[in-house]
């Protein structure tokens, strides 16, 4: 007997779900370290551009992980690569946290850095491969939340462990530093994470491409039951090409032999997320609240806020994704930060500072704060949630992993510049100038949205064109 309706939306949902723990670990792995920086300098004697390695190691372990995934997703599936990356997690969450020395917490960074980079596209991939056109960028928008809610449950996390044990650099339980435990907070959802995807299916469009169709059928019937699966089985087979044969790098040229457009497009899409300097506030929100002038506490608190208030921001990108479309938000996004950047560059830049080298902002000190979180409103309300939802849906069946894996190469390689220059910036010409280059990027990025972005909000996958 076939499932109802409903009972297939609620399968639909849960595997969404599932997915997006990869997400939630992208978040928790990448907003844990906020708190972690001033342990890992007096533990390992670094100096700013060591910190900055530090800190960015894992970025470089990202970049590969999701070029490659990519690719070997379409060798052997999607759920695969995110069962694979669910155990870097643990060996990673374990790793780090254990490390006696630079380049003991580098190598283990590096493996985390793979699993955020293989379930950054892999877990938006496999959400828009297995859900309808009609509400497909409400479940993928879902990552985003997930990967707030990480980075949220870090600060919080981060906070509590500093407070209890007094500071991050301070003792705490079996006699590791709080900093240590940061780290080892992230075992318990690595593990769920593990668990649960034993209880999902593959991809019915990856199990077409690899032959499999009696197994994409079985999957299709339980995702739309059997009359919709039938002919959601032959459009996917009709939008696979009949000479297309294997997933591979070079399908992203045209026969011309010039890279296609919409590979460009998915490229500037990734590179823009991360040139607006979003992941500064991310990863070194702690030091720049204490450079302005408050605590460790007080920062670390300041953090959670921004968390509290991105969360916000997807929730309402979830509500509106699928009614007014891709494109609108992400233009009012790169308007909204390019103003609130530009506020933070004027506040910075009206400070002054002491004897011990700390900002006194005075007034300053209120907008920049209320500048910075509106900021981060926008950047989640927008570039935060739809590029990954457009990366995961805008290549056509055939280029979706090697696609995925070009412009997933350039995201994480975009914030590894950010996050390995923020520091010498910092130093060099201050947070006015470094927010300075943020602010422009942002009015870069809504150029480029105007003109070279186009819709693809109830657009069935397989009439995706390249």
């Amino acid at each position: 007997m076939e499932d109802s309706k409903e009972n297939r939306i609620f399968f639909i949902i849960f595997i969404s779900i599932v997915a997006t723990i990869g997400g939630f670990l992208f978040g928790f792995d990448s907003g844990v370290i906020n708190g972690t920086v001033d342990g890992l300098q007096k533990a390992f004697n670094s100096d700013s551009v060591g910190t900055g390695f530090n800190v960015a190691s894992m970025l470089l372990g990202c970049a590969i992980g999701a070029f490659f995934a990519g690719r070997l997703a379409d060798l052997y599936g999607r759920r695969s690569l995110l069962i694979v990356s669910s155990i870097l997690f643990l060996v990673s969450a374990w790793g780090s946290g254990i490390a006696d020395n630079s380049i003991e917490f580098i190598v283990y960074r590096m493996l985390g850095g793979l699993a955020v980079g293989a379930a950054s596209v892999m877990a938006p991939a496999y959400i828009s491969e297995i859900a309808p056109a009609s509400y497909r960028g409400m479940l993928t928008t879902i990552q985003q939340v997930a990967i707030i809610s990480g980075l949220f449950i870090a600060f919080v996390s981060n906070y509590s462990l500093a407070n209890l044990a007094g500071a991050s650099t301070e003792k705490f339980w079996l006699d590791y530093e709080a900093w240590r435990w940061m780290f080892w907070i992230e075992i318990g959802p690595a593990a769920l994470f593990f668990v649960m995807l034993l209880f999902i299916p593959e991809s019915p469009r990856f199990l077409v491409v690899r032959g499999h169709d009696h197994s994409a059928r079985n999957v299709l019937t339980k995702l739309y039951g059997s009359t919709e699966a039938e002919q959601k089985l032959l459009e996917i087979k009709q939008s696979l090409s009949d000479s297309f044969d294997r997933p591979k790098l070079s399908d992203l040229k045209n026969p011309s032999g010039t890279v296609r457009s919409i590979v460009w497009i998915g490229i500037g899409l990734a590179t823009f997320q991360q040139l607006v300097g979003i992941n500064v506030v991310f990863y070194y929100g702690a030091v720049l609240w204490q450079a302005v002038g408050f605590s460790e506490s007080d920062a670390l608190l300041i953090n959670i806020i921004s968390g509290a208030v991105s969360i916000g921001a997807c929730v309402l990108t979830i509500l509106v994704i699928d009614k007014i479309g891709r494109k609108p938000l992400l233009q009012w996004g790169s308007v909204g930060m390019a103003i609130t950047l530009s506020l933070m560059v004027i506040s910075f830049a009206n400070s002054s500072t002491d004897a011990s080298g700390n900002l006194e902002m005075g007034d300053w000190g209120s907008v920049a704060l209320v500048a910075a979180n509106s900021y981060v409103f926008f950047f989640n309300m927008s570039w935060g949630p739809v590029m990954w939802v457009m990366l995961g849906e805008m290549f056509p069946n055939q280029i979706r992993g090697s696609g995925l894996a070009v412009s997933g190469l350039f995201q994480w390689g975009s914030n590894f510049l950010i996050t390995m220059t923020f520091p010498i910036l910092l130093a060099g010409i201050g947070l006015a100038g470094a927010y300075g280059i943020y602010a422009f990027s942002a009015i870069i990025s809504a150029l480029f949205v105007m003109k070279f972005v186009y819709e693809t909000k109830g657009i069935e996958l397989e009439d995706m064109k390249g």
